[in-house]
């Protein structure tokens, strides 16, 4: 072990040592108080990782039932702490990767890449909305947005750069530059578009109906992000072009997109069968309040239809590793979550802030500061998971206490968590992935992603916040 590693894990077994030995504060159940201590320990392991978020959390996790079977008592019990992994949340992510995986193994992705490439692709900022728009399309199926990005997306935009002579050395001007870091803007937007988009989405959700006592479905969510996400993607790939503008305007995107699909070869019955299965799949998300099942019911029908009729192997699944770690974390952490508000943690600590923290009557004037902050602090942070269990459950309580409406606050930080990791080229799990590739230095990336950030944070307040509460209004959401 690492003398790092080592200190790493010194520092996240001292967490909860020194949370134990400071008293228990007034009107807090002193196991709450402790199991604070192992979720605060949690949290700072997902942000140093000393380990990977699954054992992290699988460590918590076990720490957490020695605690409760120790002083639990009556009122709760080990399997409580277990409960995220039956959530039907975690099991949403879950199956949703199975989709998101057929997308790569059966080449789908690409071909609507190359099509898309051939009918808009004519300029470099034709091809800035390829990106968007294909983005846009898989984004509902894809919860890692790093696999959207990254294993789809990337590869693809990367091999046009290089086939416009655009070396990231030479050259990177010439096309990649403008290219690659729209890729990454742009999946920020379509991250929040869907409650599918992106792991966090779930788990920050799960979360927020805990602590503010909102309820909102697939088609709520995806209607409510609709209009401030399509501005956003329609002013991304224009706003990067303009602020570092391309040598390259002109592509012969017909050889391009020809040669791609000629590599691909006639399109199979798995591609066919995975189309089919898409439309239904984003029918089912669409129309599950009208047919009177959820959400995660849907995805796991898909989940298994796609392995029934062989467009993904349970092989696939097995070897599919960010959804097995993203079911062993993600159920853990609302685990965590559930057990810390059935304590009253998190009810003790919204009467805490409500004595210590106030806005008076200025409850929006609360809601712009604290989005301001949800936007500013992900500077810290280099992964939205990380951010969405440190920090949803604080900026929820302090919106609460402060008054400010629920589902205005609610559907504000979930949509800021995505596009608040726009701002460094460490933001996302994408973000590595698209910046390794050279073309881009930090000084434009910071610059690039600090104006996406911050104009998100505006259309948001402003448009969006006047689309939601029409949306309330009609009683849509």
């Amino acid at each position: 072990m690492s003398k790092e590693k080592m200190w790493k894990l010194l520092l996240l077994i001292a967490i909860p040592i020194i949370i134990a030995l400071i008293p228990t504060p007034a009107g807090l159940p002193p196991i709450a108080w402790l199991l604070f201590g192992l979720y605060l320990a949690a949290i700072v392991g997902l942000v140093l990782k000393p380990y990977s978020e699954p054992v992290i959390l699988l460590a918590t996790i076990a720490a957490t039932a020695v605690v409760i079977g120790l002083y639990g008592g009556k009122d709760i019990k080990i399997s409580e702490v277990l409960k995220g992994y039956s959530s039907g949340t975690t099991w949403l992510v879950f199956a949703a990767f199975t989709l998101s995986a057929a997308f790569v193994i059966t080449g789908l992705g690409k071909r609507i890449s190359y099509i898309l490439i051939g009918k808009l692709g004519g300029t470099t900022l034709g091809l800035g909305y390829v990106t968007a728009i294909l983005d846009l399309f898989i984004a509902p199926a894809t919860p890692s947005n790093t696999a959207r990005a990254g294993g789809i997306v990337f590869p693809i935009i990367n091999s046009v750069s290089v086939a416009l002579g655009s070396d990231p050395n030479d050259s990177p001007r010439k096309a990649g530059h403008y290219l690659m870091v729209n890729v990454y803007m742009v999946t920020k937007t379509t991250s929040y578009m869907f409650l599918t988009a992106m792991a966090p989405n779930a788990l920050a959700l799960a979360m927020m109906a805990d602590i503010l006592h909102i309820k909102l479905s697939w088609a709520g969510w995806a209607l409510a992000a609709a209009v401030p996400g399509l501005i956003m993607l329609a002013i991304t790939p224009y706003l990067i072009y303009k602020m570092y503008p391309p040598e390259l305007k002109k592509v012969n995107n017909k050889e391009i997109a020809a040669e791609g699909l000629e590599k691909l070869g006639p399109m199979t019955l798995r591609e066919k069968l995975l189309g089919v299965i898409f439309v239904l799949a984003l029918s089912g998300w669409i129309g599950a309040d009208f047919i009177g099942i959820d959400a995660s019911t849907v995805a796991l029908c898909v989940m298994a239809v796609t392995l029934i009729l062989g467009v993904v192997t349970w092989d696939d699944v097995l070897k599919n590793k960010g959804g097995w770690n993203t079911l062993i974390w993600y159920g853990g952490i609302i685990g965590m979550s559930g057990v810390l508000t059935k304590t009253g943690f998190f009810a003790w600590l919204a009467t805490f802030m409500g004595e210590h923290l106030t806005f008076g009557d200025h409850a929006m004037t609360a809601l712009f500061v604290i989005m301001f902050i949800s936007v500013a602090i992900r500077y810290l942070f280099a992964s939205g998971g990380a951010y969405v269990a440190a920090m949803v459950p604080v900026f929820a309580t302090v919106g609460m206490v402060a008054g400010a409406p629920p589902m205005l606050l609610a559907l504000g930080l979930l949509f800021s968590n995505s596009y608040g990791g726009s701002l460094t080229h460490y933001g996302g799990a994408a973000a590595p992935i698209v910046f390794g590739a050279g073309y881009n230095d930090i000084r434009s990336w910071w610059i690039i992603g600090g104006v996406i950030a911050f104009l998100s944070l505006f259309v948001h307040m402003t448009i969006g916040l006047g689309w939601w509460e029409l949306l309330i209004s009609m009683g849509i959401i």
